[in-house]
């Protein structure tokens, strides 16, 4: 009996997927719940595991070929070995029953003795032993086809996998890092060192490289070509010192980890101060549908991560139930799953508005791109100490430039520069955090 490969639900308004890697050969065992195909979606990787034991019958799509949702990938008969049983004695053969009996055979005679008829014994890695050679020939070479051990494949997260086949590093030469021994992207760049220079990669590729673009890079291109498009967007902006920010952090931050076993960062006070804002001016929490606008009462903040693949935006989700802790974890667990390639279509959904930080990469200014349906991004910059007037005295203050980038079909540029103000005004004053105000 064979059993179909079906691709499974990716998720809400994700109806097609790309083979990405096929884990398994045509042909080759299987079991139940075994990852065997790889598909890579608008939003994250996704592997589909057998739905039975059996054998790898028919691969129907091959890699880099789209399926829609419910579609055939192949099959998996499920007439499979079987491994439970003992080997059977071959008829007319009976073993020497003492060890000065020696069978007057010759090598190849001994090695047809006994016929395994569709049936193994399991070997264990652990307990590996020589081929048995019969006194006849002793002496000779060991036999060349005697059984190799097979170990179990080691558990690989899809990033860590992709990056060690572009690497062509041996999986089985490393030791995972990840829960349960998985292997990390982490364990693979480790391995390898350091990215190869220009010079070197210029050695290994020529002047030029070609190389086909993601589904999700491609997804990224669309949405954001769709956001310029359909959207009537504005950016404000304006300026937060962020000295007493700084200040609490650098107070707080050895008793916060030891509490909560997480860091202090900035972007807990980001969240609580943008809560504060979407709750004061609910339009910037909302979203066009046809042509009605959808207020939300929830306020999920989408919080962008920068991976290999491109740019993922994971969702914490009832932020305005969070404690700074919570915010704090839940940010580090989104994002390690991100860099791992282990996010899910569920971890991507459902967010009102939008953060992102490009001031981990040096960035002073910009103007975030909207990310639909969302209505609003803030886009959070680099710390950089400058002269300001303060209460008629020039000082050296840590000052960060916040962009706004709004949908103007909802959102007047009134209710957008206030918007911003809550927020810097909560930055700069951050007990108004803890009061709500």
């Amino acid at each position: 009996m064979s059993d179909k490969i079906i691709v499974p639900t990716l998720g809400e308004s994700v109806t097609e997927a790309t083979v990405s890697k096929w884990l398994k050969s045509q042909g080759e065992k299987v079991s139940a719940d075994e990852p065997i195909v790889e598909l890579e979606t608008d939003k994250v990787n996704v592997e589909v595991p057998a739905p039975s034991n059996g054998f790898l019958e028919l691969i129907s799509v091959k890699e880099g070929e789209t399926v829609n949702v419910g579609a055939l990938l192949g099959m998996i008969n499920g007439a499979k070995k079987d491994v439970s049983k003992p080997v059977k004695e071959a008829k007319n053969y009976s073993p020497p029953k003492k060890k000065s009996q020696v069978l007057k055979k010759t090598k190849e005679e001994v090695l047809n003795l006994v016929e395994v008829e569709e049936e193994t014994i399991p070997i264990k890695a652990e307990e590996e032993e020589e081929a048995l050679v019969l006194d006849n020939f002793h002496n000779e070479e060991k036999i060349k086809e005697s059984p190799k051990v097979k170990t179990q494949k080691p558990s690989v997260s899809p990033a860590a996998r992709k990056m060690a086949q572009e690497g062509k590093v041996d999986l089985n030469k490393i030791e995972g890092s990840g829960k349960n021994g998985v292997i990390l992207k982490e364990d693979i760049m480790s391995l390898m060192g350091s990215k190869p220079s220009p010079s070197q990669r210029k050695i290994k590729h020529g002047p030029e490289e070609r190389i086909k673009m993601t589904r999700l890079r491609l997804t990224i291109a669309k949405r954001l070509k769709e956001a310029q498009e359909n959207a009537a967007m504005l950016t404000t902006f304006n300026e937060v010192d962020m000295s007493e920010v700084i200040a609490m952090r650098n107070q707080y931050k050895e008793e916060f980890q030891d509490k909560y076993s997480v860091k202090l960062g900035f972007m807990s006070f980001f969240v609580k101060a943008c809560v504060i804002g979407l709750k004061n001016f609910p339009a910037i929490n909302a979203e066009i549908q046809n042509d009605e606008i959808v207020y939300k009462n929830y306020y999920n903040i989408s919080i962008a991560v920068g991976t290999d693949r491109g740019l993922v935006v994971p969702v914490l989700r009832e932020t305005d139930e969070m404690s700074f802790a919570d915010i704090e974890k839940n940010i580090g667990r989104l994002g390690e799953k991100a860099r791992e390639g282990k996010i899910t279509i569920d971890d991507l959904q459902g967010g009102t508005f939008t953060i992102t930080n490009g001031g981990i990469y040096g960035s002073m200014l910009s103007t975030p791109i909207l990310n639909p349906p969302q209505s609003a991004v803030l886009g959070m910059h680099n710390i950089i100490k400058r002269a300001v007037v303060v209460n008629g005295s020039v000082e050296v203050r840590p000052i960060m430039y916040l962009a706004l980038s709004y949908d103007h079909r909802i959102i007047d540029g009134k209710e957008a520069v206030s918007f911003l103000k809550i927020v810097k005004e909560s930055l700069e004053q951050p007990k108004r955090l803890f009061l709500n105000i």
